[in-house]
């Protein structure tokens, strides 16, 4: 059975630190219901000390923060972002659509439709996370949405610049600098000065992931992007020192970060516990990591690679780096994940950043039923259908009356009884299930 060496914040306490979340988003989304643009500016100065009487950045802003940025960081922008559209783009490729003839005169299809207005949310109160607009924003462009609206909050007292370049070089039609569940909230809701979306999309911290889950139904939503969340595999095929950098890396974004480290070597788990602390030490962001780290983190020790492997399944990680002597056979066997980094020469910072796949991922368990954002979350897969013929229209619906008046539904029978009466030239009586043709004795 597997071993904890460290444990986290126990189930009882997470849960309750869970319901305070759910009762103060739950107001606040009311609030915002009922006063609009009042309310929104209220919080805004409330939690990010922040007052405008137009969220929305004029051209000309958008501009200034463009030009605080050197040549080097707008190239290294525009290289992150051509991996990301490069990516949304080959995966749109593999979304064909469909026309099919299932039989004589009856064609069945489908097609890929852009959802209309979209809400990207860029988290940016600790660290400017300007990659979260390259993720949300682009991906939908290459879907096809014609309006793609960014909420990030200021940065230091003022929009982030890196932030607002990235969203306008990615191509979003609005720019607002708004934070937090206010932000979520007037995406979805709507005030007098910022017209709804259809969904919303982008990671944040606990209370922009329960604000989605109370909006989910009245928009659509990419899924539950809590707090980062990152597993590290490993085996002695690696030593202490990466297993660390790795952990501590995902650890520094914020104090509800779990990173867990799965292993089978007693050793590897000593030593990488050890240079945790080393590290935590001379690690600028180290005293937000250490918080994460002790009330997040867990070291666990497996007897064997198919316990592990059962071990990785039950955490549904967020991330998950693997360095063992076979990362492959775990991409092969692993089922719930969000997104997978194989081998010691990639790493989870790399999806974070640049290397091309999305990094808005499902947290919180809910890999266990849903991969991370893609090109595919913009598109709603609609069906279509056609009967061409008489005979197959009145084929189809002796079928169909039959099964109506199975269930009870008399008025869906007619729908089919007319066609049957119509093209097959057939006198079924009103209210009554078609009879199956008279057939010539063999």
């Amino acid at each position: 059975m597997p071993v904890w060496l460290k444990r986290g914040k126990d189930v009882e306490e997470r849960a309750a630190a869970d319901r305070q979340v759910r009762a103060t988003v739950e107001s606040i989304l009311a609030d915002i219901e009922k006063r609009g643009d009042i309310a929104v500016r209220e919080l805004s100065v409330r939690f990010d000390n922040w007052d405008r009487t137009d969220f929305r950045l004029s051209r000309q802003e958008v501009d200034d923060c463009l030009s605080q940025l050197t040549d080097q960081d707008l190239r290294d922008i525009e290289f992150a972002q051509t991996q990301v559209r490069n990516f949304a783009q080959k995966q749109k490729a593999t979304m064909l659509e469909l026309e099919v003839e299932t039989l004589p005169g009856v064609t069945l299809g489908h097609k890929h439709v852009p959802i209309n207005a979209v809400g990207c949310y860029v988290p940016g109160g600790k660290y400017p996370l300007l990659a979260s607009a390259h993720m949300s924003v682009i991906t939908a462009k290459v879907a096809g949405c014609d309006r793609v609206i960014t909420c990030a909050p200021p940065f230091n007292g003022k929009p982030a610049a890196p932030i607002v370049a990235a969203q306008a070089m990615a191509g979003a039609d609005e720019i607002y600098v708004l934070g937090g569940i206010q932000a979520i909230g007037a995406m979805a809701i709507g005030t007098e000065t910022i017209d709804p979306v259809d969904m919303l999309v982008g990671p944040g911290n606990a209370f922009v992931a329960e604000a989605k889950r109370q909006l989910y139904g009245r928009v659509g939503i990419d899924l539950f992007a809590g707090p980062t969340e990152t597993l590290v595999i490993a085996d002695e095929t690696v030593d202490g020192e990466i297993c660390a950098t790795d952990l501590l890396g995902q650890a520094e974004h914020g104090p509800t970060s779990p990173a867990i480290l799965l292993t089978n070597s007693e050793k590897l788990a000593r030593d990488t516990m050890a240079e945790i602390e080393r590290l935590i030490a001379i690690l600028p962001t180290g005293e937000m990591a250490r918080r994460s780290w002790e009330d997040y983190g867990e070291v666990i020790l497996c007897e064997s690679y198919e316990e592990m492997l059962a071990e990785a399944d039950r955490i549904a990680s967020e991330h998950v780096q693997v360095m063992t002597d076979r990362d492959m056979w775990f991409r092969d066997s692993m089922t719930n994940y969000g997104a997978m980094f194989l081998g010691p020469r990639t790493n989870v910072a790399f999806g974070d950043k640049v290397i091309g796949t999305n990094h808005t991922l499902p947290t919180m368990k809910a890999a266990r039923y849903t991969g991370g954002l893609w090109v595919g979350k913009f598109l709603k897969t609609c069906t279509w259908q056609t009967v061409t013929t008489d005979e197959a229209s009145a084929m189809i619906g002796e079928y169909g009356s039959r099964l109506s008046m199975l269930e009870g539904f008399v008025g869906h029978a007619e729908q089919a009884n007319v066609r049957v009466r119509r093209y097959g030239g057939r006198n079924v009586p009103y209210g009554q299930p078609a009879s199956p043709p008279v057939r010539a004795a063999e």
